[in-house]
Formats: structure tokens, sequence, C-alpha cells
């Protein structure tokens, strides 16, 4: 049964307390006094009179807040990390940065964001089509694939100037990566210029970040694949193997050149050598045969005769130690003899049989001339030296 149903008896008041008239409200003094005994009771009283319970509730309350003032200012300490930045709000504005090492902020009033501005972020980039595959100025299609790391420079504007930075540097990256690429052509982007691609890309997107205060700064930025779509690697691999080849042979060519060049220059510089050696020799014996003539000359003026002599045997001299046959003109015989001088003095293999012996022996005595065809090739001889 409810304390408020009609039929009840007794003293049922939730309060506490008892009423003579059942129907009247409850004295609102009296229930207020009795919630601060109770309240008193708690920090130590018995309960009693209004003064007495009023003390002790001041000193219960003055504990309360002293615990509470305390709770609250402990509350405000907090440590930042060596390697990062506290960005302290006072009601919801930016106030200050705090370095590392420990630190206090009235809590409620104020709030810390701590940012970590060492860490080394990254980001890959061309994971899907939509941003691997790339136009290129010559009209070609290029599938990339390279990967992003950044740090945070400021911390303030890491917070506050972009909503959400990272995929700020996200759509940055491949902003800056299309108008690299779109710049050149593929061959350049795919073979020599990734160096110098990756390098313009991320300067570019450094200035995209900085022009929108994200508080990011691009550290490096590795371009890991570069090739052409799928559908055409079976075509680009023939092309790119055709050209290596080209290469190949000019580089094969370039070495023959190398090589044979050289050995022309050498052998040319030889003959022209040999050319003025040749020159200098036949001068020198031009030179040497005219002082030998001049002196033959002056010798020919003083003894003529003796002289001619002279001359005329030194050359047959020359002339007849070359000869390996002997010509002997012999009277009332025939026009022409001689002795087969090369042949007797060539070496016998085998022994002589008698006929080549008797061929021999006829031949020597039709060479060897009678005694009066002797004297008579004198007198001839004494009359051409007269003459």
């Amino acid at each position: 049964m409810a304390w408020n149903e009609p039929g009840g008896s007794g003293n049922k008041d939730p309060w506490g307390g008892g009423r003579k008239d059942d129907q009247g409200p409850p004295d609102l003094d009296e229930v207020l006094k009795k919630m601060q005994d109770k309240l008193g009771g708690l920090f130590g009283g018995k309960g009693g009179g209004r003064s007495g319970g009023g003390g002790r509730t001041s000193i219960g309350i003055g504990f309360i807040a002293l615990i509470a003032i305390t709770v609250w200012a402990l509350s405000g300490i907090y440590i930042v990390d060596e390697g990062r930045q506290g960005v302290v709000l006072r009601l919801g504005a930016f106030d200050r940065i705090t370095e590392p090492g420990p630190h206090w902020y009235p809590r409620f009033i104020e709030k810390v964001e701590v940012v970590d501005v060492e860490q080394v972020r990254s980001v890959n980039m061309g994971t899907v089509s939509s941003e691997a595959l790339m136009l290129t100025q010559d009209e070609n299609i290029v599938d990339l694939q390279f990967a992003v790391q950044y740090k945070v420079k400021d911390a303030k504007e890491y917070l506050f100037n972009v909503r959400e930075p990272d995929t700020t540097l996200r759509q940055a990256t491949e902003t800056a990566m299309r108008e690299i690429v779109g710049k050149n052509e593929m061959d350049f982007v795919i073979k020599d210029g990734r160096v110098q691609v990756a390098t313009r890309t991320r300067d570019l997107m450094q200035q995209i970040l900085d022009g929108y205060n994200t508080g990011l700064v691009v550290t490096n930025l590795n371009m890991q694949d570069a090739q052409p779509p799928e559908q055409v690697q079976h075509a680009f691999n023939d092309a790119i193997k055709a050209r290596e080849d080209k290469e190949r042979l000019v580089n094969e060519a370039e070495a023959y050149s190398n090589d044979i060049l050289p050995r022309a220059r050498g052998k040319a510089a030889r003959m022209g050598q040999e050319a003025s050696a040749y020159r200098d020799e036949t001068i020198a014996k031009a030179q040497g045969e005219a002082q030998r003539f001049t002196k033959v000359l002056a010798e020919y003026n003083k003894a003529p005769k003796v002289t001619r002599e002279r001359l005329y045997l030194d050359a047959m001299e020359s002339v007849l130690s070359n000869a390996n046959k002997v010509m002997i003109d012999v009277k009332k015989g025939n026009s022409l003899m001689y002795l087969p001088l090369d042949r007797l003095g060539q070496r016998q293999t085998a022994p002589l049989d008698m006929m080549d012996l008797e061929k021999l022996k006829q031949s020597v005595d039709s060479a060897v001339p009678s005694p009066q065809d002797a004297s008579g090739l004198r007198d001839r001889l004494r009359s051409r030296e007269v003459r």
C-alpha cells in the first residue's frame, strides 16, 4: 500500500517527520533542516541545532572544495615527450606551443594537443589504377608507383589550417606528379629521367603544401616503378630490346672504330716516315754520287787513259760478278759459246752417269778456245784498246 493511499494509518511521511494534519503539505523549512543535519552527520556531526549543523556543513563543503581543487590542479599536469610539441588551446583558441618536458595547464579552461614533429611518415601512391596511370607529353600512358616520406614542421599549421593535412598531401602528390609527367616524354620518365622526375615532383609538392600552409615538409620522394600499362607491356619490351640491340651494335662499331683508326693512323705515320727516310736516303746517295763523279772527273782530267781503264774494269767487275754464265767468242767456231757455270756450281744430289760426264767433257772442250783462237782474241782486244 502506498504511503499516500486513502485509509492508511500512522506516520507514513517519506521525509521522516510526523504530522498531525495528514491533509496539509510538509513544512519546507523543516525538510531542509533535516537534510542539513544528515549531511553534517556524514562529516562527523551527530545532528543538532541549527547553528551547530551549519558550521559542520561549512567545514564539509570546504573540505570537498579543497579536494576538488587539488584533483583539478593535479589533472592539469602533462609531459611532452622528446620529438613532440604541445599545442595549447585556451577557450578553443590557439595560445602557445610547449616544448618537450613537464608542463601545467588549467583544465576546462585550456586544452593541449600533442603533435609528433620528428616522426617520418610515409604514403604509397599508385596502388590503384586511378592514381597509377598518367599521361605523358607524347600522348603515351605510364604506370607509376612511388612513395612519399614527410614530417610535420609546424604543429600549429598542421592542426588548424587544413582539416585533413595527410589527405591534402596525398592529393598534392598526385597533382604534382601528373603535372611533371605530362611535361615529359615516356622514354624520359621510364628510363633516364626517373631521378629528375622525382626531384621536380618533390619541389612542386612542397610549393603546393606551403601554399595551403599545411605545416608539412616532404623529406623524400622515391619512384619505385615506372612502366607502360600491362596491355602494351609485351610490345614495349620488344621496343626496348630493339633499342638495346641498336645501342649494342653502335657500341661494337665504336669499339671497332677505336681499334682500327689508331692502327691506320699508325700505319700512315710509319709510311710517311719511311717515305721521308727513303727521300733522305735517295738525296744522300745522289749527293754522294755527284761528289764521287766530281772527284773522278778531277782524276780523269789528270790521267784520262788510266781513269778510263779503271772505270772499264770496275764496270766489268760489277756486271760479271752477278753473271752465272761465261760468254766466249770463238774464232772459226760457233757464233756463241758459253760455259754452264750455274750448273757446275750446283750440288749434285745423285752421281753423274757416263753419258752426263761425256756431255760435260764435250761442252768444256768446245768452250775452251784453241791456241790460234786465243791469239786472235788477244790481238782484237789490243786493237780495241789502241782505238
